[in-house]
């Protein structure tokens, strides 16, 4: 306690702060849920940080220590959950998916997607799904979230 202060400021005082790290989720929440509507759209962190009511920096680094990733990081990973989407449909390439869920670099989406996946867009879209389509829509999609540090299993026999 500082001096001249009572308790009860303290009580006070502490309180203000959890008001405001609970204003702080809710604008955060705010600017998570645009990047779940709106991953197709070009969005960038001062955008992201204008819907948040924060300065860029500051938004940056609460968002990566509530959610534990940057907001760059964490709308790639909505990007490809979407487009793993679309490729298991067999429907669209791998060019026409990436342009559908916003990136406009294929080079840069097929790196993104191989990092979280594990293997590249084209070889995912071949491979049979068919293991998906008898699962429920509400599991397939939480099966379906990209997962850091590889998702497939590495080829090549497993050592000991």
């Amino acid at each position: 306690m500082v001096e001249g202060q009572t308790p009860r400021t303290c009580v006070i005082v502490l309180g203000m702060a959890r008001d405001a790290k609970s204003a702080d989720l809710a604008q955060l929440r705010r600017a998570r849920d645009r990047m779940d509507r709106e991953y197709a759209q070009p969005l960038d962190v001062a955008a992201l940080a204008r819907t948040a009511c924060m300065s860029p920096g500051h938004f940056a680094r609460r968002f990566r220590a509530v959610y534990g990733e940057t907001p760059y990081a964490y709308l790639m990973t909505r990007r490809i959950e979407r487009a793993k989407a679309l490729l298991r449909s067999g429907d669209v390439s791998v060019t026409e998916a990436c342009v559908r869920v916003g990136c406009t670099s294929l080079g840069s989406f097929s790196a993104r997607f191989t990092e979280l996946v594990g293997e590249t867009p084209s070889a995912y879209r071949a491979r049979t799904h068919e293991a998906v389509a008898a699962v429920p829509g509400c599991i397939a999609r939480h099966l379906g979230q990209p997962v850091r540090f590889r998702e497939a299993p590495p080829p090549g026999p497993a050592l000991a």
